[in-house]
């Protein structure tokens, strides 16, 4: 069994910052993919962030130059560093992993997982 948390949504002026922790529980082999995904009311999910097991990363445009994206791969974790924050920028942030996890004790599967959801609000 594979879980998602992510934490550190909230409350934030424009202008101000937050960072995203999503980490990655259960009898993981490796993860080949991680990124933050975003819903607005009203809006479809967009892709904020992601990142591969190669390190290569990628951003929408929109958050390019404001977000930054890391990973830190002993902890199964990744982080979405989130500076001049705007009133855009109000959704719910999920983190998705793309997980080779042991199915039993020789076997494992490549399975793709969602976190609950941590909400962001960027408003005066």
């Amino acid at each position: 069994q594979v879980h998602v948390v992510e934490s550190g949504g909230g409350l934030v002026q424009p202008g101000g910052s937050l960072r995203l922790s999503c980490e990655v529980f259960g009898r993981i082999r490796n993860i080949l993919y991680m990124g933050w995904y975003r819903l607005a009311a009203g809006k479809q999910r967009e892709l904020v962030a992601d990142t591969t097991s190669s390190e290569n990363t990628n951003y929408a445009a929109s958050v390019k130059g404001r977000f930054t994206i890391s990973r830190d791969n002993a902890k199964n974790a990744v982080y979405l560093q989130m500076n001049s924050l705007k009133p855009e920028d109000t959704a719910v942030y999920y983190c998705n992993a793309g997980v080779v996890a042991y199915i039993s004790d020789e076997y494992t599967r490549l399975d793709n997982y969602w976190g609950q959801g941590t909400q962001v609000t960027v408003s005066s």
